[in-house]
């Protein structure tokens, strides 16, 4: 009896370990260069028009790296840093060469209650000090759960912005509900007032910078270069990390569908689809825990250009998906074991960025 129950608990272990594993193909044919070293947390970066780089590191610090040398801002606002939250995402308005608006995601202690949230901030930059900032946007409420932040930004061609906000690790309550901000995504105008035909505007009680909901934890969001429309992926529990086309007024589901389960493997529904909610355009199971998205549309790497780039915080690689008709059609590891991929951006010069946990920011070559 003893040694039909070791068996079986051996056998559970190979399961549980064989569906851990990553199922992606390794693509060695690429490499990389590091440009800016010495890194901990690169959340988000962008490039200035003088090809310069603003960074976020997660710690609360924003670094201008120009001409090889780091330089730090001073005058952040205050950052609550637990958990998953600290300073997050970075981006600059599309007309930035005028104003000089920079926009940054954080968790903010602001508020009542302890703990922080999501929020959105925007600023200028001068004599390397943040100035001019203004509060945009506040999720409420706040809470000391270490989890689900979010967070990304990014501009349509319309000029509107639109970030993610994670569920705050409160499922149950908040993704589903249009009252309550976390689980969503939101648009705004450029100075944070509400866009007019925003989908729930004229909802009783909604938040109503809202723009579609049912989320978990999107933690990559950008603008398809030829479509122009919004995709992101999120983190799902044990599997079910997702791929989405984000549309106006839109219900993604989260918890009610689901291709994952609970950590502990337990389910959490038997339901992967039901009529009013999105279906992801793909999934991952086993996770990946993906962070930063960015679309190779430039021709500096031959037929990977249309291919969509997701990092993986897992398994520390660059997955590549190739699709074709609306659908992933082949994966593949670039950059296999660099270490924790946190943010991607493709440069001015057509090649992309990527920000590695504990190493910096690199350039992938394709050999």
């Amino acid at each position: 009896m003893r040694l039909k129950k070791l068996t079986y608990f051996l056998l559970f272990l190979i399961t549980l370990t064989a569906c851990a594993q990553d199922k992606n193909p390794v693509n060695n044919k690429n490499t990389h260069e590091v440009v800016v070293s010495d890194l901990t947390n690169p959340w988000g970066f962008v490039f200035l028009p003088d090809n310069s780089l603003l960074i976020t590191e997660k710690e609360g610090k924003i670094i201008h790296f120009k001409n090889d040398t780091k330089t730090e801002i001073e005058g952040l606002p205050e950052i609550y840093v637990r958990g998953q939250g600290g300073l997050l995402d970075i981006s600059i308005h599309p007309n930035y060469k005028n104003n000089g608006w920079i926009y940054f995601s954080y968790a903010s202690p602001k508020g009542e209650g302890k703990g922080g949230n999501t929020a959105i901030m925007r600023t200028k930059i001068k004599n390397n000090t943040l100035i001019e900032k203004e509060l945009l946007y506040k999720a409420e409420p706040n809470t000391t759960k270490g989890q689900h932040f979010g967070s990304r930004i990014v501009f349509d061609r319309e000029g509107y912005l639109y970030f993610s906000i994670g569920e705050r690790g409160e499922r149950d309550i908040n993704p589903q509900d249009i009252t309550r901000d976390c689980g969503k995504i939101y648009r705004l105008n450029d100075d944070g007032t509400i866009p007019k035909d925003n989908p729930f505007v004229d909802s009783k009680d909604a938040k109503k910078a809202i723009w579609s909901y049912g989320h978990r934890n999107p933690q990559g969001m950008e603008i398809h270069p030829e479509t122009k429309d919004i995709w992101t992926h999120e983190h799902g529990p044990k599997g079910g990390d997702e791929i989405n086309i984000i549309r106006k007024g839109k219900n993604y589901g989260w918890p009610i569908i689901t291709y994952g389960k609970n950590y502990s493997g337990t389910t959490i529904t038997n339901q992967t689809e039901k009529k009013g909610m999105e279906q992801p355009l793909h999934y991952w199971d086993p996770s990946i825990a993906p962070s930063g998205m960015a679309f190779i549309s430039s021709d500096k790497y031959g037929d990977w250009k249309g291919s969509l780039l997701v990092g993986s915080l897992k398994f520390s690689y660059l997955d590549r998906c190739e699709i074709k008709n609306g659908k992933v059609v082949k994966e593949e590891r670039l950059l296999d074991g660099i270490g924790r991929v946190r943010a991607i951006e493709q440069g001015p010069d057509g090649y992309i960025y990527v920000g590695v946990e504990n190493i910096g920011i690199v350039k992938l070559l394709r050999l």
